[in-house]
């Protein structure tokens, strides 16, 4: 089955009950045994719901993985796959992503004893110079948040795969429409569903994808055990969200590509991260594990001030500035105080996020109204 087909139909099936359609939002919080132990397969909503098992095997499918697990957001999900590790066990993660995953694994995690690396992975060699006997997981970020670098996700579960170590990618930037990690060896991908996949900014929600079933079974006892669970109207709208993953998806790809090559001629910028453009470090790698480029792009001004970023965040009228990404509408935000700022400042300008830096979430807008917005914000400097 392709893609565009599983957004729409894999999955989930009409209301046994009704024939509806649409996947009907259970909202409940636990449901009537005949007998003690004997039920419908249902006992308390924390541990199963109808609505979520639905959305759960539709990422599921989407990935090509055998399980799906969601959780109450993207940060929830990351928590879930740090808490499968135990005290003194070691991860290596990119220096370049999302600065609330960065948070967790910092603040959060450390002080019980789990010990994190982040390196430039754009070469394996980066990683196989910091895998030792207690390595356990290698963190993925392709494309990167808010970099746009790419790593070759087939390269290092292969050395990861070899040193009997798991990986998981968090694929939210790219989508299941553009990039399948598990087919190119990932144990787990991971999903902050709340921006492509849900792609109407109207709720939060998270999900891991894996195909081992023990790694699966580990992974719903923190679900149900921790309790940080979408509500079932939550999943709905992610399962409302998906039915149009493919046509948005094409959008913000043509959207992208546009507005990627205006903002390279322009006079006012220094530097345009993309993946698509020929000249990246890694294209030929994206090119080979992604369907298309994405409509996420960041990119710096001559002069690096943060004077200069401000006026342009200030000025645009159709790129709203606000946190997030993968929605209908176009964004525009501040990594450097905004999404990163979690992240000491002399790390973050290790890996490119510097004061000039803006990001892009680009929108299905009309483009050519798009790139008028951005000229006019740019005409301000």
């Amino acid at each position: 089955m392709k893609i565009e087909t599983k957004t729409i139909h894999a999955g989930v099936s009409p209301d046994p009950v009704s024939g509806a359609i649409m996947t009907p939002i259970y909202q409940t919080s636990t449901y009537v045994q005949e007998a003690p132990g004997k039920h419908k397969g249902y006992e308390y909503a924390r541990t199963q719901n109808p609505t979520r098992d639905a959305l759960q095997n539709n990422l599921a499918a989407l990935e090509n993985a055998r399980f799906g697990v969601a959780f109450s957001s993207g940060l929830a999900a990351v928590d879930a796959i740090i808490k499968l590790l135990s005290p003194g066990d070691e991860v290596i993660a990119s220096n370049d992503l999302y600065g609330g995953t960065y948070r967790i694994f910092r603040k959060i995690f450390e002080k019980y004893g789990i010990r994190f690396h982040f390196t430039e992975m754009a070469e394996t060699e980066d990683i196989r110079k910091l895998i030792n006997k207690n390595t356990r997981l290698i963190w993925i970020e392709t494309p990167t948040n808010p970099m746009l670098n790419i790593i070759d996700i087939k390269a290092v579960c292969g050395l990861a795969r070899e040193r009997g170590i798991r990986t998981v990618v968090d694929n939210t930037f790219a989508s299941p429409y553009l990039q399948n990690p598990m087919d190119l060896g990932a144990d787990m991908v991971m999903h902050s569903a709340t921006k492509y996949l849900g792609g109407h900014s109207d709720v939060v929600l998270g999900a891991v994808l894996c195909s081992d079933e023990a790694l699966a079974e580990a992974l719903y006892f923190i679900q149900n055990s921790s309790g940080a669970v979408p509500g079932p109207q939550d999943c709905f709208l992610v399962l409302r969200g998906i039915k149009t993953l493919h046509v948005r998806m094409d959008r913000h790809c043509e959207n992208g590509r546009a507005i990627a090559a205006f903002l390279k001629n322009h006079e006012k910028v220094e530097k345009v991260y993309w993946p698509g453009f020929s000249d990246h470090p890694k294209h030929q790698v994206a090119a080979a594990q992604m369907r298309d480029f994405g409509g996420m792009i960041s990119f710096t001004l001559k002069g690096n001030r943060f004077e200069d970023a401000h006026k342009v965040l200030s000025n645009t009228k159709l790129f709203a500035l606000a946190e997030s990404l993968g929605g209908v509408e176009s964004l525009i935000g501040h990594p450097a105080s905004m999404t990163h700022a979690a992240i000491p400042k002399e790390e973050r300008e290790k890996s490119g996020v510097v004061d000039s830096l803006i990001r892009l979430s680009v929108g299905i807008e009309h483009k050519d109204d798009l790139i008028a917005d951005l000229e006019m914000a740019l005409g301000k400097l």
